[in-house]
């Protein structure tokens, strides 16, 4: 594991990198009056990251590569999703809510409000990826388990947003609630695999010995569970869709299960 100081000047480095393309994020989105295109950036602002990480350290193939492609596979996939979804459309409300809430000038207050603390946030979460391409123990158990949840997760989340998007996608679906598929056994197949990607991440992360960046999936859990995932997204969604009231009486929050009074 290199010297306190290598590591330092790495996670240095990589919160630069993050904030800058936190920043050149904020300048497209002060033009569209739209900050919800954080939402495309955020995987991206880690994985420029897990690249910083890679190009300070020593290389440590063969674990290097099994966590840059990991997060690349992620990364790429997540950021062409929701650039995708989120195409055309007017800025999502979760972000029109900031906004009313800080103006005069929000879309100068939205470049720390916004950006920066997304850009905070990931380098936070990053922390595992740091920790296993600086570590030099050889490959273990814990890199093949951590990868198989990593993966468990990325075709969790993958799938569950394929099935949500081919539901919106039939106009005959319009006022129902998704309720297929993943969809069946949690309200929240996407959230869901994201918390699996970090645990794996961290379990690769304690292959090489970095037991500390347990940071990054508590945080990631709390995100996920209590504050931008499930908490904020469900806050008015049953005023908005009295449907999804029932969906959410037989239908299990996050973690998956059979829904209530069974199959």
């Amino acid at each position: 594991m290199p010297d306190f100081n290598s590591i330092a000047f790495t996670l240095a480095c990589g919160l630069a990198a993050m904030l800058a393309l936190g920043f050149v994020t904020w300048m497209v989105s002060f033009f569209k009056a739209d900050v919800s295109i954080v939402d495309s950036a955020w995987s991206l602002l880690i994985f420029s990251g897990g690249l910083v990480y890679a190009a300070a350290l020593p290389p440590t193939a063969p674990r290097a590569f099994l966590v840059l492609a990991l997060v690349a596979l992620w990364a790429l996939r997540l950021a062409a999703y929701i650039t995708w979804r989120n195409w055309g459309e007017a800025e999502d409300h979760r972000y029109r809510a900031i906004r009313a809430r800080n103006q005069p000038r929000f879309e100068w207050k939205s470049l720390y409000l916004v950006f920066v603390l997304q850009a905070m946030l990931a380098w936070i979460v990053s922390m595992p990826l740091l920790a296993a391409l600086g570590g030099s123990a050889a490959l273990n158990w814990f890199d093949a388990a951590g990868g198989v949840v990593v993966l468990s997760g990325f075709l969790f989340e993958s799938v569950g947003d394929w099935q949500l998007a081919r539901f919106k996608h039939d106009p005959a679906n319009a006022s129902g609630v998704m309720d297929r598929g993943l969809w069946r056994y949690t309200r929240h197949p996407n959230y869901f695999g994201e918390f699996c990607v970090w645990w794996g991440f961290y379990l690769i992360a304690c292959a090489a010995g970095g037991w500390w960046a347990i940071v990054s999936p508590l945080l990631m859990s709390v995100l996920l569970l209590r504050v931008s995932g499930v908490t904020l997204l469900e806050k008015d969604i049953g005023g908005r869709r009295p449907a999804y009231r029932d969906y959410v009486a037989r239908t299990n929050t996050f973690f998956p299960w059979l829904p209530k009074g069974g199959l």
